[in-house]
């Protein structure tokens, strides 16, 4: 059994963590050694509301380096890591957070963060923005959004003309979203769903809610396992192309006494219904790889369950009409409560389109409207090249004469 660490052994496995994270993310060594000795972020107060993992240690102390004051809290109650927490704290960063805190003490740690009247608000979901936008008063300047759903959720308040400063979209960047969402969202949940269960994937049905990035990366991986995989869709875009990457295509219901194994990928609620959970076979397992925890119902398997406990570490059995069903981590997001996340090489283009976005805002968001908006192009751009020279890769430019020919209207 693994005894409890003192402070200074977690500092010390946090800042070990920090070093290995920072060597695999090397834009933003690159952006750090651009700047040098000049502070673009000095005076400025950035409030994150992150998964408190090894990578983001990496982006806190970057902005830090760069002259910021950083507050951070976790954008998820399980899936802080308490060596990061303390590894951050001995570097002067204010952190709330720890591993498993409640509910209570989570809304209580974003409260903290705005103590702190940030300039920016980095987030993960938005409900750090939500938040500063159900108080009055406040100097937030602009903000960042590192998810499909809580850029969703800006854009509703953009509609609603109750978004009070300008957002930039950090997740519609392609180096973000092409490689975040689905190489590195598709591989830490199989990743993690692996670790909990030990089972076979290779000949299981595999049913994947949802086909965007991270659908698209987990129905990937589960099928080069062996599975066989089954999508599921409410977007017909996506649904025929999930069909023309070889994947079958059906309607939930229709493949609910078929999969042995599910996982929600789509950042909606209630994708897999109390009615859902009751017609599936006995033994099927459930894993929400989406944001929050309101994919599955998983309150109902709680409040119907005959009886239920845990089979081991992130895994409850839920006897149910004399049935055995699975729920993973709770219902909330797999990879990150079970396992560490996406990797570091991964958080690197997301990280950098971070840091270099709130760079961008402190300098621009007098001539910025207040609404949710692109990365500039020559941020994504800047990520890609970086990414590219990271792994040794050079590409062909365009001639002169091929710009201009470019450039024609036709």
């Amino acid at each position: 059994m693994a005894t409890k660490m003192n402070e200074y052994e977690l500092v010390d496995l946090g800042r070990k963590s920090w070093e290995w994270a920072y060597s695999r993310m090397t834009i933003i060594k690159h952006i750090l050694e651009d700047f040098g000795t000049q502070l673009p972020l000095e005076g400025l107060k950035i409030g994150f509301s992150l998964h408190i993992t090894k990578e983001t240690s990496v982006l806190c102390l970057a902005a830090s380096m760069l002259g910021a004051k950083v507050g951070l809290c976790a954008a998820n109650p399980l899936s802080s890591q308490d060596e990061i927490v303390a590894f951050l704290k001995s570097k002067g960063i204010q952190v709330f957070g720890r591993r498993n805190e409640s509910l209570s003490e989570y809304e209580e740690n974003m409260l903290n963060v705005l103590e702190i009247k940030p300039d920016v608000i980095t987030d993960d979901g938005a409900n750090l923005h939500v938040l500063y936008h159900s108080r009055s008063g406040g100097c937030v300047i602009g903000g960042t959004e590192e998810t499909t759903s809580g850029v969703q959720r800006l854009r509703l308040m953009e509609q609603d003309r109750t978004l009070r400063y300008p957002v930039i979209a950090v997740n519609n960047a392609g180096t973000k979203y092409l490689f975040d969402n689905q190489f590195g969202t598709g591989q830490s949940t199989i990743e993690a769903i692996m670790q909990i269960t030990n089972i076979l994937l290779a000949g299981k049905k595999v049913v994947v809610c949802g086909y965007g990035p991270v659908g698209r990366g987990v129905a990937t991986r589960a099928k080069g396992m062996g599975a066989i995989v089954i999508v599921t869709e409410v977007n017909p875009i996506r649904a025929l192309e999930a069909n023309m990457d070889g994947f079958e295509v059906s309607k939930l219901n229709e493949v609910l006494e078929r999969g042995d194994l599910f996982i929600t990928c789509t950042g909606q609620m209630d994708v897999i219904s109390r009615q859902a959970i009751e017609r599936m076979n006995s033994g099927a397992i459930l894993a929400n790889a989406g944001h929050f925890d309101v994919e599955i119902d998983s309150k109902s398997l709680y409040s119907n369950a005959e009886k239920y406990y845990t089979v081991r570490q992130y895994m409850e059995c839920f006897e149910i009409n004399h049935k055995k069903l699975y729920l993973l981590c709770k219902g909330r997001v797999v990879n990150l409560v079970a396992s560490e996340g996406n990797s570091p090489e991964v958080m690197s283009m997301s990280f950098a389109n971070q840091l270099l976005s709130i760079i961008h805002l402190s300098k621009n968001y007098r001539n910025l409207n207040k609404t949710v908006i692109s990365v500039p192009k020559e941020i994504d751009e800047f990520v890609a090249y970086s990414a590219l020279s990271s792994l040794g890769i050079e590409i062909d430019e365009l001639s002169e004469a091929q710009r201009k020919y470019h450039s024609i209207k036709k």
